[in-house]
């Protein structure tokens, strides 16, 4: 058993489905369900008897103790977190909550449990702490990629949460042994992303017809990493990977925020063309630029590749084009999604620009 939080979400829920899918393991999941949170994600599991999800908060102590004690789960993959930066600059609040407290929460009923287990259960467990590249700040275009060794230097509420999280974690296991391991992945795309983001924002934008903004001028370089290698290096960790230790996760593929809504609209222009005969490309709108935006993160994975040997599968090229079929083959889930509150913070977010 495998106790995954956050397990509705984006990568957690992606992850869910890998474990089903690739392994034998049974996953018990803990999500509290707020707007990215989507039952939905799950939908398809429902017959799964090995895979129970649980309605819950990280930040419940009680429900954490009782949940450890009746599934005794081998790991722990901790998913859960407020993850948006435009969010985290309007509402820093939650983030603090969920990213630091509910972490702590975690690696305290995580502890407690692990430390009662016999030797070899002990020995054997593992807890993964799903982190980011932007804990270490922002890179010129022309500096050397993140490693692992790159000093953290956060500049948004939400990067600054994720690095205290990650500060929590790694002090687990040099204060108490705790066998905790922290990975910081690149910017994941793929299926069952809340459309807030990039990829999917652009991808319901121009099918809707509505404008695709893109922050100030559109060169900020990203490093892509599509979902299903990031579910695969995650697992590659859980298995191999060396407690204490911090992995970066990235795709070796950097673009800029233009190229990549660009690359989007070619693929729709092709697989489902404007009535009009134009391109999507058209509805591109620039905005403001975020306040403290980042100009580059990019992240050097060689590490894991050396000490795990995993690499990822996808080119951009052909991780894309899975991505918009998906989002094309699945318009109820994204009509579901985009409904009520995200529609209000969609409309809030861009009015002024």
């Amino acid at each position: 058993m495998i106790l995954i939080s956050g397990g509705a979400g984006f990568i957690g829920s992606n992850f869910v489905h890998h474990l089903i899918r690739k392994t034998s393991d049974s996953v018990v999941n803990i999500d509290a369900l707020t707007y990215a949170g989507n039952l939905r994600n799950l939908a398809d599991l429902d017959e799964a008897n090995r895979h129970v999800f649980l309605h819950g908060d990280i930040r419940d102590a009680q429900l954490l103790r009782d949940t450890l004690t009746r599934y005794r789960p081998k790991a722990i993959i901790n998913f859960a977190a407020e993850s948006h930066v435009d969010r985290s600059i309007a509402g820093p609040q939650d983030f603090v909550h969920t990213n630091v407290l509910g972490t702590f929460q975690l690696l305290s009923a995580a502890k407690d449990y692990w430390t009662a287990l016999n030797n070899q259960e002990r020995d054997q467990f593992r807890f993964i702490h799903i982190s980011t590249d932007e804990v270490y700040g922002t890179l010129h275009v022309n500096d050397a990629p993140f490693t692992e060794r790159h000093a953290y230097s956060p500049n948004s509420p939400y990067a600054a949460t994720k690095a205290a999280s990650d500060h929590l974690v790694r002090s687990y296991f040099h204060t108490y042994g705790f066998p905790a391991i922290t990975t910081n992945c690149s910017n994941n795309y793929g299926a069952r992303q809340f459309p807030e983001k990039l990829i999917p924002l652009c991808i319901n934008n121009a099918l809707t017809g509505k404008s695709i903004p893109i922050y100030g001028d559109g060169n900020q370089i990203r490093d892509w990493l599509y979902v299903d290698d990031h579910c695969a290096a995650i697992q590659a960790t859980l298995e191999q990977g060396t407690p204490g230790e911090v992995y970066n996760i990235g795709g070796w593929n950097e673009k800029t925020n233009l190229e990549v809504v660009s690359a989007v609209c070619g693929i729709l222009d092709n697989q489902k063309p404007r009535v009009d005969g134009r391109s999507y490309a058209d509805q591109i709108t620039f905005v403001r630029d975020r306040p403290g935006h980042d100009r580059r993160y990019a992240i050097d994975a060689s590490k894991i590749e050396r000490e795990i040997g995993w690499r990822p599968a996808e080119t951009f090229d052909t991780g894309i084009r899975k991505t918009v079929q998906w989002y094309l083959d699945n318009q109820a889930w994204v009509a579901d999604v985009t409904s009520g509150a995200y529609r209000q913070w969609i409309n809030k977010q861009y009015a002024d620009n």
